[in-house]
């Protein structure tokens, strides 16, 4: 009988309201004595439910996964050559990694030198930066000074702007703003006059309707070649991800 249950639930776990059709065809007798045979099997083999609910979460997960491939593959063009895009590390390694962040974002800072080192670490790995400012008033700032930055300074200004606001722990302000341009020697004014230009509005629209394309709603979020991670990922994950594809 025991076997029998244990059967049943896992016919439950894989199609549910087929079982639950069945059901419906006992005498009230039967059902009862079903359900009780139900639960006194879980009560003395909880397990099984675990069992059930680690299935369950690898089934979402693969599922999420496939989704995600897919909607990497639907917007491969507008997540790799957009055009605008700060484009760094290497530009002509052989994979991709493309970081959806937030100047404002707690993680995005906690990955910031994990993402570094893995770039630096390996030498054949081309970076795309997605700005996504979507923590407030401050990240909106951030955002725009930045891209307005590579606007005016090009790359390697945009480069210097963004890894200091990565590292910055204070308020983003248009004082504070003002001296990291001045600390890299670059005109705060210029920079500052091309923040909400019709250019650097459109890149933070167009990049925001990428992640919502791509169903993004938190940063960072990171696209590994055909691979969407939503989150912070470790050090040791990125390189083991990027072996493992090369691979």
């Amino acid at each position: 009988m025991k076997k029998l249950i244990a059967l049943a639930l896992l016919t439950f776990t894989l199609t549910g309201p087929s079982l639950a059709m069945d059901l419906k065809e006992l005498t009230d007798a039967e059902r009862a004595q079903f359900r009780a045979e139900v639960r006194s099997y879980l009560m003395e083999n909880p397990e099984v439910i675990m069992e059930a609910v680690g299935q369950l979460q690898k089934r979402e997960a693969e599922a999420q996964a496939q989704a995600d491939f897919t909607l990497v593959s639907a917007n491969a063009d507008a997540i790799f050559n957009d055009g605008f895009s700060y484009v760094g590390g290497n530009p002509e390694g052989d994979f991709t990694i493309v970081e959806f962040m937030d100047y404002r974002c707690s993680y995005c800072k906690k990955a910031f030198p994990e993402v570094e080192k893995l770039i630096k670490g390996d030498g054949n790995i081309r970076f795309i930066v997605k700005e996504m400012p979507i923590l407030g008033e401050q990240s909106m700032l951030g955002a725009r000074f930045a891209i307005a930055t590579k606007v005016v300074a090009g790359d390697e200004a945009y480069k210097s702007m963004h890894d200091a606001l990565m590292s910055f722990n204070g308020d983003i302000t248009p004082t504070s703003l003002k001296r990291l341009a001045e600390s890299f020697g670059l005109d705060p004014a210029a920079i500052t006059e091309k923040m909400n230009s019709p250019e650097v509005t459109d890149a933070i629209e167009k990049t925001r309707a990428l992640a919502d394309a791509m169903q993004i709603t938190g940063t960072p979020t990171f696209v590994m070649q055909d691979e969407m991670l939503r989150g912070y990922v470790p050090y040791d994950q990125m390189k083991a991800i990027v072996k493992e594809k090369r691979d």
